[in-house]
């Protein structure tokens, strides 16, 4: 039987952790690199992720001088090269870094050391993302942290401009709410959505979806005056704003879809609905139906999933993706989904009962049907 697979043992384990180790030691002998292995690697299997960071961070602590900045001027002389500045995305480094950066945050957020701190999470980012350390000076020291990320938004290296967006975005995965207004950050984003290096884009486009879940008009207004400067490629500027409204489009916006060459549902007709009536828990549900449309249209094509609730009622409900195209007029075309229903899964617990599925085309739903999940 094939193992299954642990992120966290993946990211954290014993090998990673002694090359961490190793790399210390170099720039500091006292360094009791055995020791602080068996204390950080005895504490994993307990811990997640997150807690592996910590447990790291906490043990560095105890082992690197006392004192703040000669223990992060060790952890800055320990870094390794910069990651490659010659590739442009999915180059987010390595995880066995994080504890860098959870450091500075942990320990050195304060009056005191925000300068020096704030420069060290500038080095560290070029080898594993501070998104998350980034966002504790934010909320204790939000104008002079937002200067500094202003000012970031032009250097040279591109690490060091992703988290100017990344460490602001409103809703960032695994991390701490941040307490300024979506706003605040728009200056960023007003500098970074020209940049020339799509892991910097990808970064503004995911932001501006987080503020459109809250202020959609202020993320469309902000995609047209992008839109209109062109100081972004026209290819880039189509990526930024398709990603920038993915959520805004999964809820049938109009004005989004309209941004996007999308029209409206008009004449666009679904006949030959088939559907399992049920399906188990484990397996797939299979469903398929005919679109026509009466003229050329440009259609995006969701579905809508409506799961029961421990309490039984259908109070949860997931959008999905199906298919973007151009359908000709009275050329009739076939879709067909299958729909995975996973036991076991971590961000959902399936509940047996009847169940909704609706048909999303251009933000209106033109049929929808009930299957039990069993």
């Amino acid at each position: 039987m094939k193992e299954k697979f642990s992120l966290k043992d993946h990211l954290f384990n014993p090998e990673k952790v002694a090359s961490l180790a190793e790399s210390i030691s170099h720039i500091y002998p006292e360094f009791d690199s055995s020791r602080f292995q068996k204390e950080v690697v005895e504490a994993f299997p307990t811990l997640e992720l997150k807690q592996r960071i910590a447990r790291i961070r906490d043990c560095l602590k105890k082992y690197l001088p006392a004192d703040y900045k000669e223990a992060v001027s060790v952890i800055l002389k320990a870094l390794p090269p910069p990651l490659d500045e010659a590739l442009t995305d999915n180059d987010f480094g390595d995880f066995i870094y994080a504890p860098y950066s959870d450091f500075v945050a942990y320990f050195g957020c304060s009056r005191e050391h925000l300068a020096f701190s704030l420069a060290a999470l500038k080095e560290i980012t070029k080898r594993f993302s501070g998104e998350d350390a980034i966002r504790y000076f934010i909320n204790a020291f939000p104008k002079e942290t937002m200067a500094i990320l202003t000012e970031w938004c032009s250097n040279t290296n591109y690490h060091v401009r992703r988290l100017c967006s990344e460490g602001t975005r409103p809703k960032l995965p695994w991390s701490q709410k941040i307490n300024i207004d979506v706003a605040e950050s728009l200056p960023i984003l007003n500098h970074l959505y020209a940049d020339r290096t799509r892991y910097v884009t990808r970064s503004v486009a995911n932001h501006l979806n987080d503020i459109a879940k809250s202020q959609p008009d202020l993320a469309l207004e902000t995609l047209k005056i992008w839109r209109k400067s062109q100081k972004q490629t026209e290819s880039e500027i189509a990526f930024i704003t398709k990603h920038a409204l993915r959520t805004l489009v999964k809820t049938g916006h109009n004005e989004a879809l309209s941004l996007l060459g999308f029209g409206n549902s008009d004449n666009i007709l679904i006949s030959d609905l088939a559907y399992d009536n049920s399906v188990k828990i484990g397996a797939v549900l299979s469903f398929s139906f005919t679109i026509t449309a009466q003229e050329t249209k440009n259609v995006v094509i969701d579905y809508i999933v409506y799961f029961q609730s421990k309490q039984g009622k259908l109070s949860n409900k997931k959008v999905f993706k199906l298919k973007f195209f151009d359908i000709l007029p009275n050329v009739p075309t076939v879709i067909t989904k299958n729909h995975f229903f996973r036991s076991g899964m971590t961000t959902r617990q399936l509940y047996k009962g009847l169940h909704k599925l609706e048909i999303q085309i251009n933000g209106a739903v033109l049929a929808v049907f009930e299957f039990d999940l069993v």
